[in-house]
């Protein structure tokens, strides 16, 4: 029972590591079905990317008969997870409590944007409010120069990451014990965590030393390096690197520098650093770079675009991307799943669900007769 991107992303993990995903959805569908370009209307690259692999159960649980049956489906399923605000399932009638009853082993999480014991419990959450609320576009603004989202949906992704190890952690401690348990994922604690996990600093300690900033990381300065026909990334951070870069621009002696001796100075005149680099970087073409910082093994690439990502040589040769046959849709491509095992690889189980496509046949495994089914006044497809 889960929408837009937190849940889906979790269960999508879930999926390519051997779930079996059942996604519960309303009569009007997940929302992502209609964002974004799409060959067909409720059918979009963005819902197709989240939630391939996954089984579509439509039913509406505005009904009593509804709720019945996801009751029954939760007798024998092992994970239970839903992205919908507490006082909304306590009406529904489907808390820990009332489905831990049908099954106390059943792992059952909740993903939410805030933890019920704080003062924001039960507001809504959006990735954009996460962002802001946790500093992501204060610290946008002492590097950039104005306040700004991240051009990425982070907030949703790294809490559905958290909910997936969370719930794999249940799983595990449910193998071992028997015991089943609920698990609570919020995006706004998730979310500081993964922030102030570098930018704690001399916060730490009591009294603080510090702002809580990684300072090299907010620099105004810190941004691809401009060469003489584009753009080169590059990270010349620890000693070995740095004696190498002055050796590539014949300028052994800045290793003398007072300002560049070593990391703690270099991060103090991280500012003078940066400047100092980019007047070197403008020297060269991006090919001449690359091809230099590669051989003295200084971490650099090219800057790549998104479109880039598409045809890139090194996610061609590793198989990264998977292509899946639509029956009406034709060809998809999908990113797969980041991970390898030796013994039990993870891979994309089927292409995404129409809606409630596979309602009556989910339905008839969990015992439901046609008669049944039918009166919930749903059927596959």
């Amino acid at each position: 029972m889960t929408a837009v991107l937190m849940g889906p992303y979790c269960t999508q993990i879930l999926s390519d590591l051997g779930a079996d995903v059942i996604k519960i959805e309303s009569p009007e569908g997940d929302i992502t079905r209609q964002i974004g370009p799409g060959l067909r209307d409720g059918n979009s690259g963005l819902y197709y990317t989240l939630n391939r692999g996954k089984r579509s159960v439509l039913l509406d649980l505005k009904r009593d008969d509804a709720k019945a049956a996801v009751l029954k489906m939760v007798e024998t399923c092992d994970v239970f997870v839903h992205s919908v605000r507490a006082p909304a399932m306590k009406r529904l009638g489907l808390t820990y409590d009332t489905l831990s009853a049908v099954n106390p082993g059943l792992v059952y999480a909740n993903l939410y944007g805030f933890g019920l014991g704080g003062c924001y419990a039960g507001q809504p959450a959006y990735d954009d409010v996460i962002q802001g609320m946790t500093g992501v576009p204060h610290l946008e603004a002492q590097a950039a120069g104005e306040p700004r989202y991240l051009a990425n949906v982070m907030a949703d992704k790294v809490s559905g990451l958290s909910a997936a190890y969370a719930i794999m952690a249940a799983l595990f401690a449910h193998a071992k014990t028997g015991v089943g348990q609920e698990v609570s994922i919020s995006m706004f604690e998730t979310m500081s965590a993964f922030m102030l996990t570098e930018h704690m600093t001399g916060a730490v300690f009591s009294p603080p030393i510090s702002e809580p900033v990684y300072q090299r990381i907010v620099t105004k300065e810190r941004k691809p390096f401009k060469t003489k026909d584009g753009y080169v990334g590059a990270t010349i951070y620890n000693n070995k690197h740095w004696h190498r870069f002055t050796d590539i621009v014949g300028q052994p002696g800045l290793r003398d520098d007072a300002r560049f001796q070593d990391i703690p100075s270099r991060l103090k005149n991280v500012s003078a650093y940066y400047e100092l680099l980019q007047t070197f970087m403008l020297q060269r073409t991006t090919e001449a770079w690359l091809e230099a910082l590669n051989e003295a093994e200084i971490p650099a690439a090219r800057i790549n675009s998104t479109a880039d990502l598409l045809t890139d040589p090194h996610l061609e040769q590793v198989g990264f991307f998977k292509t899946l046959e639509h029956p009406i849709d034709g060809p998809l491509k999908f990113p797969g799943p980041p991970i390898e095992f030796s013994k039990t690889p993870a891979e994309i189980q089927s292409g995404p669900p129409e809606l409630g496509e596979h309602t009556a046949s989910v339905l008839s495994e969990f015992g439901f007769s046609e008669e049944e089914i039918s009166s919930l006044g749903v059927g596959e497809g």
